[in-house]
């Protein structure tokens, strides 16, 4: 028997509807709607967008009134089953509406708009306050064209028969065509016409012959006049006699990165990279389901070992999904992927336009690709018989998404490969310690890269003090040692990558003499300072103390408020080595479509002889010239309100001091700090990513901190301050009374930035064992929160990478 309903999630994002609904597949509809389409269905007294995830055939209850589905939007399935089943588990892990993570999966391309069709009747009345429908009549308008007044107008005039509404729900974007021509396949047709073609006519005769050649054959215009030389008249006289007829095909918008790449040989391995390699490939053709922690030093080689064990995978006739962080790492790494792949490669990121974007993703579904390099939202690529995942740089917060749905990249990667029992590999050389201690614990498998390739060495790494370089008082981002460095390199022509290590928005206060920065003495952890209440605040339990205007610790009154810009550092630059030739990297500078490859391509090319930016040059880039990396400012991130806040500055300085001496002239890399004392900044100056886990562990045990403990925060907001942070003080005395002893409760608090887009936000943070045991008390909280009446919003987030 037939499925004669059909079970759909609509686009309705609320709790009460987080729920499939069932309708009925009229007859004409039985052949067309599959699982994973989308279908138009009604809705209370509107229309909307939804997915079908389940076909039945029989009626859920007699109690229930089925309404009946009223068009299919797909030819085919958008969404296959696995990608169905993922989205059902990542709404339950990630405590979000199952209909927006359906929607978060496909490009935005595919996302309805919801538009609507005004038709006025005879019966339509005209007057003041309706004269502004006349020039509506017959138009597609959407609901923010009009104020709440006009809505209500036009309700009550289509209640009365006046006028229609006819709700259009379409994709965003539509597929790009271009025109080519069909030879017609009559070749008596083109015999005739060539007895009768005037003897001058060169060019009707030189496409008649062409069309001889070529029966039946279709061309675009572009083609033709390639192959051909023939004018556009030429083929519009083509056209008109009936040898050609004129067709709309597609034409794919590709990501410029991935054209015209040469073909690069692959590279020897070295023995560590071999035994890596073999582990990887043993997994894959056992079928088994493997995570591997590929902890390399930088330079080790890593990219050589996936690229190779890529190519394996891809022989056997699987796919290969290829994880990077940012978009700055993209261009370099797609170019080595196009260089061993050609055009098997689809690339997936935010800054392709979003009809590239829909291209690479309909390339991919159709499965015209075989490898997918891309950033965080790759990892949904529709890609089936998935052999091999690659989270390249798997410690970066990047991964995880900061709104909702606030899934984890990497975590979705682990999920797809268990589900095609493959391999996926996770590689760092400053693995995140939640990681590390799951390949201590033998849950991942442990690989090791310990040597450079090609022989090369890590570069040394001095420490600068910059309480003694700034002790004349003088204002300056650059001690005498890195000045004089960068001057050398210059001479020499070697080229210089830069540093500015500044995090997010949040401002924190220090001793310019002795490198103090005040900490909350129940959390141990740097405090933020806010200068709208002129105080410092704990965002973990709320403590909160004044500024001070004196060192507590060596009575200095050099109290400042760091931070600088990366403009400002330019301008320094130009001041001290008006010659060099300076690319800058930031939001301002890269803003521009292609602006940051570009940039990236330059500085390869050798066009500049310093790369100063923010944390995007600190990861994967690979320049041989590269031989001095200066860090500016290695404190930025201790004093960030977070627990993470040492893993991060150590990960930061290790990954960017990896960027020098690539080649065969040995690198050096400063590291100018108020804190040279620190244990992050030590390890990292020793390359010590062992000593340093060994430490912080040790560190996290203490201060019940993830690994050792698993984390929940919830985030509360509403547009008045006084009523999240009631809500939130109830919300908290409720989780006291429900949850068990051994969790630990902290906060309410103010999150650091705690006012955004007009709302204010507080945080509680819940520590405890088990992963999962308190997930269906937090769905119960939801559902009270959802009973709260104005615009106070709760959201939750599993294990979250940062606090801030």
């Amino acid at each position: 028997m037939n499925p004669i309903y059909a079970q759909v999630i609509v686009d309705v994002p609320t709790q009460q509807t987080n729920q499939p609904y069932t309708y009925a597949i009229p007859t004409n509809l039985f052949d067309l709607v599959q699982v994973g389409m989308r279908v138009k269905v009604p809705f209370g007294k509107r229309d909307v967008m939804g997915f079908v995830v389940n076909l039945i055939d029989q009626k859920p209850s007699d109690r229930i009134q089925i309404k009946a589905i009223q068009s299919v939007m797909d030819l085919v399935p958008v969404l296959n089953s696995e990608l169905l089943t993922l989205s059902a588990h990542l709404a339950q892990d990630v405590f979000a509406f199952r209909i927006s993570v359906l929607k978060m999966i496909l490009p935005n391309a595919l996302s309805a708009t919801y538009q609507y069709l005004i038709q006025l009747q005879p019966t339509f009345i005209l007057n003041d306050e309706s004269q502004f429908l006349q020039e509506l009549d017959q138009q597609v308008v959407q609901l923010s064209d009009f104020t709440s007044r006009q809505r209500r107008l036009i309700s009550t005039l289509n209640q009365q028969g006046q006028l229609t509404v006819e709700m259009l729900i379409q994709d965003r974007l539509g597929i790009k065509t271009q025109r080519a021509y069909q030879i017609t396949a009559d070749d008596d047709l083109l015999v005739q016409a060539q007895l009768n073609l005037r003897a001058n006519a060169h060019q009707q005769s030189q496409l008649l012959a062409f069309a001889r050649q070529n029966l039946g054959q279709a061309f675009t215009q572009k083609e033709l006049v390639e192959m051909t030389d023939l004018s556009s008249g030429t083929l519009r006289a083509g056209v008109s006699k009936g040898w050609l007829q004129v067709l709309a095909v597609e034409k794919l918008r590709r990501p410029q990165e991935t054209m015209n790449q040469a073909h690069e040989a692959n590279l020897a391995l070295n023995e560590q990279q071999q035994q890596a390699f073999e582990k990887i490939i043993t997994a894959h053709q056992n079928h088994t389901y493997q995570p591997f922690l590929l902890e390399g030093i930088t330079g080790s080689g890593k990219t050589e070992v996936y690229l190779q064990a890529a190519q394996q995978i891809v022989q056997d006739g699987r796919t290969v999904l290829f994880l990077v962080p940012e978009i700055a790492l993209t261009p370099q790494m797609i170019r080595r992927v196009s260089s061993r792949f050609g055009s098997g490669v689809a690339v997936l990121h935010s800054g392709l336009s979003e009809g590239e974007r829909y291209d690479e993703w309909r390339r991919i579904q159709r499965g015209d690709v075989n490898v997918v390099v891309g950033a965080r939202s790759a990892v949904f690529a529709p890609l089936t018989n998935i052999g091999l995942i690659i989270v390249d740089e798997e410690h970066e917060v990047s991964y995880q998404q900061q709104d909702n749905p606030r899934y984890n990249a990497r975590q979705v990667a682990l999920w797809r490969g268990e589900y095609h029992h493959a391999p996926v590999i996770l590689g760092s050389a400053t693995p995140s310690l939640e990681s590390r201690a799951r390949a201590q614990k033998g849950l991942y498998q442990l690989l090791t890269l310990t040597k450079r390739a090609g022989d090369a060495h890590l570069p040394t790494v001095q420490v600068v003090d910059m309480r003694e370089s700034l002790a004349d008082n003088q204002e300056t981002n650059f001690s005498p040692e890195l000045k004089q460095k960068i001057i050398e390199r210059i001479q020499t022509h070697q080229q210089v990558v830069l540093l500015l290590n500044r995090r997010g928005f949040s401002s924190f206060v220090m001793c310019r003499d002795c490198g103090y920065v005040p900490r909350d003495p129940n959390c141990n952890l740097a405090m933020t300072l806010h200068l709208d209440s002129h105080c410092l605040k704990c965002h973990y339990c709320g403590y909160q103390t004044t500024i001070p205007h004196r060192c507590p610790q060596c009575q200095s009154n050099r109290i400042r408020y760091y931070g600088t810009g990366t403009e400002k550092v330019a301008r320094e630059l130009e001041q001290i080595l008006p010659e060099a030739r300076v690319i800058r990297l930031d939001q301002d500078t890269t803003r521009k479509k292609g602006s940051l490859a570009k940039a990236l391509q330059d500085f390869g090319q050798q066009k500049a002889d310093i790369l100063l930016g923010t944390q995007m040059v600190a990861k994967g880039l690979d320049f041989p010239n590269v031989t001095l990396v200066g860090v500016l400012n290695a404190d930025t991130a201790l004093g960030l309100p977070d627990f993470h806040a040492s893993e991060r500055t150590f990960q930061l300085l290790t990954q960017v001091s990896g960027r020098a001496g690539r080649g065969q002239t040995a690198g050096e890399v400063v590291v100018q700090t108020f804190n040279p004392e620190h244990y992050a900044i030590a390890f990292a100056q020793k390359h010590d990513y062992e000593g340093f886990y060994r430490y912080e562990m040790r560190l996290r045990q203490v201060g019940q901190y993830p690994p050792y403990y698993y984390t929940i925060q919830i985030q509360t907001s509403d547009l008045d301050e006084n009523v999240v942070a009631v809500h939130t003080a109830q919300i908290t005395r409720w989780l006291k009374t429900q949850l068990k002893k051994d969790v630990i409760i902290l906060g309410p608090s103010p999150q650091p930035i705690a006012k955004l887009k007009k709302r204010y936000y507080f945080q509680i943070l819940l520590k405890f064992k088990k992963p999962h045991e308190n997930d269906a008390l937090l769905q119960e909280l939801i559902q009270l929160a959802q009973q709260i009446k104005g615009n106070f919003q709760v959201n939750i987030v599993r294990n979250p990478l940062t606090f801030m």
